[in-house]
């Protein structure tokens, strides 16, 4: 089945999306294609969403589904996961329609109420099998006393609530937002900005719109151009709410409702807004080779999301320190507490950070009660890579260049010139570049494998030492957490301890230690004064068991970053360039 080229005229596909029964969260999609030939067409919905990498299987939410080609029924019939297919019977135009269960809150998913619909494309519309590039147009009609649509596609005809999209990779990038949202503008780096609040909150317009065109300009500037002539914001926000995902021209946040009086809050917004922002550069175009063009119906592997999420996470809060909402003591506080976090979890010396990025797909979005021991995070031990290379990279040219001249190099030889993705290799090639040297060592140890980052070498560049303290070895630590719901109840266990080493279990119920009874076995621990063996009698599954533990000191170090008493002139050089002051 095919759809013949389009002229410069109305588009094949067009689009219906309303909403008969918010209040039960659902979308009704009518779905017209014109111009058809053959006699079967087969419909794909995406099973995941670019930037998210699960593969959440969107279709599951799918029900209803019929075609028809005017008043006359066609035959169809669910041919995978993901696909339908229509007998068109020589038809050569068709209506499909369907219903999209949307009662999910995530910045990736769709969620309809009474109030508002959020519809993230690519759980809600479906494209031609072989027709990814057929451009679109999207009609919304909102539920009875929704008023406004929030969107990065543009208006199509001057219609109201109707949308073009030149390409289904565009449309499943532009999320949708429909209801009564509180919108504002403002205008940085040349750029007309939409701001969709959702859900209320005690922000202050006037004040988010100076802090976020302060981070747009720095982020421009850093790139030395802004793609987009508009862009969309759109912010849910909750009781407690964060996380964002990043699309062409648009970002859905989620930010806590009553948190935008109280700095450390506001400070994190608009460090997302600035992760969520950086994208615009950094994957949305400067992108691994394996992250477009797109395949929607199953995993798209790379080893590379440390620099796509890792470099972007670097930047979120260095933008934000340059853009003077973190000072640069609060920013180095960061750094500080991501190497704390990095190096004492167990899973940084089992998993690299090219594992956890291929990985991603079924360790990163699923993690268990084993993680910690199993896996590191691309994003902080990715920020980590990123600032030694940058310090890297100021010192070897004598605080002229820095990580942003890398950046910026890729981004305008990958995306302007080549308008492809780079390989591993071919980054690689451009740190080496900017810093100077081979980094085959550098990827081999730090990138490829689990050793100790650095850290010292590198702050040293800057005039900075880092200070390392073991955790008191007469402390005694037992290595389990609770859970939430029922202090008796092991919800983890970490690796090496005494509670890994005597085989106490995940799930396990501690009912007494030393034949008494506890309520909660780390508060127990926590009141010893030396290491010893406790005996422990547990309920496994209903069968009482004793088990004899021999505590150990913890293996945590704490960390911490401090500045040398008299730093030459090329480290205050690179201090300097490096805070960007």
């Amino acid at each position: 089945m095919s759809l013949k080229s389009e002229a410069k005229t109305e588009p094949n596909i067009v689009f219906e999306v309303s909403f008969t029964q918010p209040q039960a969260h659902y979308a009704d999609v009518k779905m017209e294609i014109n111009n058809l030939s053959g006699n079967e067409l087969i419909l794909k919905m995406p099973v995941w969403a670019p930037g998210s990498y699960l593969v959440r299987e969107f279709p599951k939410n799918v029900e209803a589904f019929y075609a028809k080609a005017g008043a006359e029924a066609l035959a169809s019939e669910k041919i995978t996961k993901n696909a339908w297919k229509v007998n068109v019977r020589g038809k050569k135009s068709i209506i499909v329609n369907y219903r999209v269960y949307c009662f999910e809150i995530s910045v990736r998913t769709s969620f309809v109420d009474e109030s508002h619909a959020f519809l993230s494309p690519t759980g809600i519309f479906m494209y031609p099998d072989g027709g990814i590039n057929q451009a679109s147009i999207v009609r919304i009609i909102p539920a009875k006393n929704w008023k406004k649509v929030s969107t990065g596609l543009d208006n199509y005809g001057g219609q109201a609530f109707t949308y073009y999209a030149p390409n289904f990779d565009w449309l499943f990038d532009s999320p949708i937002e429909v209801g009564n949202q509180d919108v504002f503008e403002f205008t940085a780096a040349g750029v007309k900005h939409e701001v969709a609040m959702v859900g209320g909150g005690n922000y202050d317009k006037a004040e988010l719109k100076l802090d976020m065109a302060k981070v747009v300009e720095r982020e421009t500037a850093v790139f030395g151009e802004n793609p987009n002539k508009r862009y969309v914001f759109i912010v849910h926000n909750y009781k407690n709410g964060g996380g964002g995902l990043e699309h062409l021209n648009s970002t859905v946040l989620g930010a806590s409702r009553d948190g935008y009086k109280d700095r450390e809050t506001y400070q994190s917004f608009l460090a997302l807004v600035a992760h969520e922002y950086f994208h615009l550069w950094n994957v949305k175009r400067l992108r691994p080779v394996a992250l477009g063009p797109f395949n929607y119906d199953a995993e798209n592997y790379t080893t590379n999301l440390w620099v796509a999420e890792g470099f972007t996470a670097y930047y979120d809060n260095l933008i934000t320190q340059r853009a003077g909402i973190y000072t640069p003591n609060e920013w180095l506080n960061i750094i500080e507490s991501d190497i704390n976090a990095v190096e004492n979890r167990l899973g940084n010396k089992t998993q690299s950070l090219s594992e956890a990025s291929f990985d991603a797909w079924i360790k990163a979005y699923r993690p268990n009660e084993n993680s910690a021991n199993t896996t590191v995070s691309y994003y902080n031990k990715g920020s980590l890579i990123a600032c030694l290379l940058d310090l890297a990279i100021i010192n070897a040219s004598d605080a002229k260049l820095s990580l942003d001249d890398a950046m910026r190099f890729a981004y305008n030889e990958y995306y302007k010139k080549k308008n492809r993705g780079y390989s591993d290799a071919e980054f690689k090639a451009i740190l080496e570049k900017y810093t100077k040297q081979n980094l085959d060592d550098f990827y081999k140890r730090y990138i490829n494998g689990t050793e100790d980052l650095p850290f010292a070498k590198y702050l040293n560049y800057a005039g900075f030492q880092l200070m390392v303290q073991d955790a008191d070895q007469q402390k005694p630590y037992l290595g389990i957490s609770l859970s939430k719901d029922n202090t008796s109840q092991i919800a983890t266990v970490s690796r090496n301890t005494g509670a890994w080493v005597a085989g106490l279990n995940v799930n396990d119920e501690i009912i007494a230690i030393n034949g008494e009874r506890v309520s909660n076995a780390l508060d127990y621990v926590n009141g010893l004064k030396e290491l010893k063996e406790l005996d422990f009698l547990i309920n496994r599954d209903g069968v009482l068991k004793n088990i004899k533990v021999q505590l150990k000191p913890s293996a945590s170090k704490k960390y911490s970053i401090r500045q040398i008493e008299n730093p030459t002139e090329k480290q205050k050089a690179v201090l300097e360039k490096w805070l960007s002051l």
